[in-house]
């Protein structure tokens, strides 16, 4: 895997495990340490995914990637969806706007 992808990813895993361990009154900055870190994990997938040669097309063949797989393995259940959509996106070279990244 990509040392900057697996570094990204450790680092959402990381936040999304203390969100899930955050008190109510630290759920709030929990969540929001949890999603930057989710798109900057994103953001570098994106840069890994458009240095491959050949660029997959579809998100069957990213998903058929054994790095990708890896990653979907490690990914907590309730975002495997996210992650699949995200990638879509990626595929498709959009990208989005900050305000839109969290809603």
């Amino acid at each position: 895997m990509d040392a900057k992808v697996e570094k990204a990813l450790d680092t959402a895993l990381a936040n999304w495990a203390a969100m899930a361990k955050s008190s109510h009154e630290e759920a709030e900055a929990a969540a929001d340490g949890f999603e930057a870190s989710f798109y900057a994990f994103i953001d570098a997938v994106r840069e890994w995914v458009d240095r491959l040669k050949p660029r997959p097309q579809t998100l069957e063949q990213l998903l058929a990637l054994p790095e990708v797989a890896e990653i979907v393995d490690r990914l907590p259940a309730p975002l495997v969806l996210n992650f699949e959509t995200e990638a879509e996106l990626i595929l498709e070279h959009v990208v989005r706007d900050e305000e839109d990244k969290y809603d």
